[in-house]
């Protein structure tokens, strides 16, 4: 049988079929701040996950990825254990469904068949749009259950904590879910406020992948996040955004936090006052900051944004938790074609490893497509 990554067709393409979709996220400054109450400034993209469902009445939820072309069958009523779900990716489903069901959702059986254009292991949000397009099927599927954005983003955050162990913030589901169209989102991760933060016309931004994928639960993540705690508790503070710089200029990985936080607030200014120089020199300074003091970049990243820099761009580096994965870079519109070109085979000749990149757009948050 010939196989399709059209999910409405997987479905069989019936009149009762719905379709939701849910963008990955690419984080302009702001890492590792997040699960420090602290400031971030990502933005939804134009790849997503795409999502087609249809009720069923046996109260399960068969959940089929056209990427990898295999399915996962849970309980309905969240009673499954994520941790017993196989393969690993459906450790996902049955936590979305148990958070959900937390939450009062009704034990209405769903199927889903989805696909998604967000690279894996990127720390562009695969994880998040899978979870928000889950979620998003699951509250379609229930009659007269919903949740607003912030209560989604949370089931949907730990439910990702649940799975695969990783104590991760809500950044990345915030985003997804927040979207706005040619907008950043500056999102204080205390208040849970979101800012639209206008992105110039003029300016194009490019995500290249390393081609080494990264994965937070056999990376130094949770360390790092220790690190954090341990340190806020010993200035007795709730969190590390509540620190000064004198209290951390001893600390690297504490001081990593304090002062990203000062960038975000930077970048978002000269984003306002369109000074693409004093935004390229903080998206540098942040760079370093995470090579150096918060130590999560790689050879492959450092390299990279150095040659992002000799290749034209306003400002680069690493985005999300670092370890592997991408980093974003920031462009004249009219000279990104030229400069990701040159980029990639520079790096692959540096390298052996195959890089991919492109341009993406800011769109809107997830919903119905």
């Amino acid at each position: 049988m010939r196989r399709t990554r059209d999910p409405v067709a997987a479905l069989g393409g019936s009149a009762e079929i719905g379709l939701v979709r849910a963008p990955g996220r690419v984080n302009l400054i702001g890492d590792h701040t997040d699960y420090n109450d602290g400031l971030v400034l990502p933005l939804a993209i134009d790849r997503e996950c795409i999502a087609a469902w249809r009720p069923r009445d046996d109260g399960r939820v068969c959940v089929r990825s056209l990427d990898v072309d295999a399915a996962v069958t849970v309980s309905a009523d969240g009673t499954d254990d994520p941790g017993a779900v196989e393969p690993s990716w459906g450790r996902l489903v049955a936590a979305i469904v148990r958070a959900l069901a937390e939450r009062g959702r009704s034990p209405a059986g769903f199927d889903v068949a989805l696909t998604s254009t967000v690279p894996l292991g990127s720390g562009l949000s695969s994880s998040a749009a899978f979870e928000v397009a889950i979620a998003l099927a699951a509250i379609r599927a229930a009659d007269g259950f919903a949740l607003d954005r912030l209560e989604l983003a949370r089931a949907c955050r730990d439910a990702e904590q649940l799975a695969t162990g990783v104590p991760c913030g809500l950044m990345d589901q915030l985003a997804s879910l927040s979207g706005q169209r040619d907008h950043a989102l500056l999102i204080d991760c205390r208040s849970l406020s979101i800012q639209p933060v206008p992105l110039p016309a003029v300016v194009s931004t490019l995500v290249v992948h390393s081609g080494v994928a990264r994965t937070l639960a056999s990376s130094a993540y949770a360390d790092r996040r220790a690190a954090c705690e341990a340190a806020a508790a010993r200035l007795g503070v709730p969190a590390l955004r509540d620190a000064r710089p004198d209290d951390v200029a001893g600390d690297r990985r504490a001081r990593h936090v304090v002062t990203e936080n000062a960038r975000v607030v930077d970048a978002v200014a000269a984003l306002r006052a369109g000074d693409l120089e004093k935004l390229g020199a903080v998206l540098l300074a942040s760079h370093a900051s995470l090579r150096d003091d918060f130590e999560v970049s790689t050879r492959e990243l450092d390299l990279l944004v150095g040659l992002l820099v000799e290749e034209g761009a306003i400002g680069a580096r690493l985005t999300g938790a670092g370890f592997g994965g991408c980093v974003v870079g920031l462009f004249d519109a009219a000279g990104v074609d030229d400069a990701r070109e040159r980029t990639t085979v520079r790096y692959r000749e540096a390298t052996g490893l195959e890089p991919s990149a492109f341009v993406v757009q800011a769109v809107d948050g997830a919903g119905d497509a």
